[in-house]
């Protein structure tokens, strides 16, 4: 009853008018949106290949049997997985630039931002994946003659990677939200992307909240085909196991 009594309340002509009004968003749909998905892949490409990059590196250096390798990426690590990644966008948005007087385009800053916290829990994901390959593996390989970097690059590495794809993929997808923080960022229309369209449309199309829900539901479009993917991932990886 209370929820029929909440139904009949309800003013869905004001709910209409302020959530799902597309009608208002002709002037940014198609188009405008289409480019901001463009632009958030592009961002949340190039900082995963900087994050995928950097993790490697930080995860063999923080299972290095040298102990300052692994001091260096462990303070790391935990640096930029303590903090927030609005910071880090801040920091080399405004901070870097003032204080030693560089200029960067707005895709540099936010590849080296996105990529920079990316790298700290990608570090970690690798590194669990480098353990769980068996040390008989590299132990095989060293008896045969091969180097220790050539077993590391050609045999544990490529199956450390087939164990860390499901978490590697939710990576991305957490990546592709992180873009967003871009919009504290002075932006041309041709470098928003999808958040910070949806807020604009806000005021200056009178939309209410229709500009966020297409948003959202382009963010979505990335997101759940990812969220399917991981979970393939990680049904193959169980069936592997068994």
């Amino acid at each position: 009853m209370a929820i029929a009594a909440l139904i009949l309340a309800t003013d869905w002509e004001t709910i209409g008018n302020s959530v799902f009004n597309f009608a208002k968003i002709g002037p940014m749909f198609p188009g405008i949106f289409v480019t901001g998905l463009v632009n958030t892949l592009i961002y949340t490409f190039l900082g995963f290949i900087v994050g995928l990059s950097g993790g490697l590196l930080l995860a063999l250096m923080k299972l290095s049997s040298f102990p300052l390798y692994r001091w260096i990426a462990t303070g790391y690590i935990e640096f930029f997985r303590g903090i927030p990644a609005l910071l880090v966008f801040i920091a080399f948005g405004y901070g870097v630039p003032l204080a030693f007087g560089v200029s960067w385009n707005v895709t540099v800053i936010v590849m080296i931002s996105l990529g920079m916290v990316a790298s700290a829990y990608i570090a970690e994901t690798l590194r669990a994946g480098l353990q769980a390959v068996p040390k008989g593996q590299m132990e095989a390989a060293r008896s045969l003659g091969m180097p220790q970097w050539r077993a590391m690059v050609t045999i544990v590495i490529p199956q450390a990677f087939k164990i860390v794809l499901p978490p590697l993929t939710n990576e991305i997808i957490l990546l592709t939200k992180d873009s967003s923080l871009i919009y504290v960022l002075g932006l041309t229309a041709s470098q928003y992307e999808l958040t910070k369209f949806g807020r604009d449309g806000i005021s200056s199309l009178g939309a209410g909240l229709t500009p966020l829900l297409v948003a959202g539901a382009f963010y979505l479009v990335i997101t759940i085909p990812l969220s399917l993917l991981a979970r393939k991932f990680e049904s193959r990886s169980a069936r592997t196991k068994r």
